[in-house]
């Protein structure tokens, strides 16, 4: 891929999940002419999901892997730039209108305009087969996969409010659902804890850890140990639900972006905008609510559109001045 090193850019684009694409095809169709730099997970975290059933406009679902590989081609058919490089440092500048320096190994390329799709890693547990099993059983998003263990019984990891909000949306589908805490108390808000408490189909499991994962080509079961009873025990589940957090992919902007306690990118309660002149943040890297492709997208189209009126912006003043 040809790159002009010394040309000022109107928009980079860092990251290829479903925020990285939409952004690109929103700045392309506004002639922004830009170059999305897909990292070192092409397509992010839905190439690791086996069925994608509810985005918008797929009656029948799509593979995962499948549906990135759509919104590559889509963002081909307008002449958006791919590089399948990662993005190693960026340096920022503060004043409105500054070039922003975005670095990929020994080499680096100058824009004006840059949006932040990095997205997020979920926290995994560290077990054998356990990456194996993503999307073969192991899931890491309720709402994403919940409804293909409808009436059967699945487990959530996890003490927090996301474990919870996980397991009370499984408890409407699944036969059963074993919470699994590995404290013995909740660090979920009150509230959730009540619901949970109210529920009959959701057995908590306090002072508990997942030791074993059993399956040969999916997840068949897991093997737990139980602190307090010191014992192990086996309960055969189609599916786990991981939620023990995600850690947003911004390690290389830590000290020069406004981020939240978490590591997640602050951005204006208005738009995608962040405390940088020129740079915007879409997707999970910013979201730490809702975390689906769809919102992932929307972000990614907002965050485009922002950018162009802000490079709008700087050439009205020029012209002005």
């Amino acid at each position: 891929m040809f790159l002009e090193y010394k040309k000022v850019h109107n928009c980079i684009i860092i990251g290829s999940g479903p925020a990285g694409y939409s952004a690109s095809i929103y700045a392309a169709r506004s002639e922004l002419n830009p170059i999305i730099f897909t990292g070192d997970q092409p397509g992010g975290q839905l190439t690791t999901t086996t069925s994608l059933d509810n985005f918008l406009g797929f009656p029948n679902g799509i593979n995962g892997v499948d549906f990135m590989e759509n919104c590559k081609k889509q963002a081909k058919r307008f002449n958006v730039k791919i590089v399948e490089k990662t993005i190693t440092k960026v340096t920022l500048s503060y004043k409105k209108g500054g070039i922003h320096y975005i670095f990929f190994g020994e080499k680096y390329i100058k824009s004006r305009g840059l949006i932040i799709a990095t997205g997020s890693t979920p926290n995994f547990l560290g077990l054998k087969k356990e990456k194996k099993f993503v999307g073969l059983g192991i899931s890491f998003c309720s709402i994403c996969d919940g409804f293909f263990h409808k009436n059967k019984v699945v487990a959530v990891v996890g003490g927090g409010d996301t474990a919870l909000e996980e397991a009370n949306y499984l408890s409407k589908i699944c036969k059963k659902v074993f919470l699994l805490v590995r404290k013995n108390y909740f660090k979920a808000s009150k509230i959730l804890q009540n619901i949970i408490n109210k529920k009959n189909n959701i057995c908590v499991l306090f002072n508990t850890s997942i030791v074993e994962i059993i399956g040969k080509d999916f997840l068949e079961e897991i093997k737990i140990y139980n602190k307090q009873k010191q014992n192990y025990k086996t309960i055969s589940i189609s599916g786990l639900f991981i939620a023990i957090g995600h850690i947003p992919n911004t390690k290389i902007f830590s000290g020069k972006i406004n981020l939240d306690k978490n590591g997640f990118i602050l951005v204006d309660t208005r738009d995608t905008s962040t405390n940088i002149p020129g740079v915007f943040a879409a997707g999970d890297v910013q979201d730490i609510n809702y975390k689906q492709a769809i919102t992932s997208a929307g972000t990614g189209c907002m965050a485009a559109i922002d950018l162009d009126k802000y490079l709008y912006s700087i050439n009205k003043k020029k012209l002005n001045e």
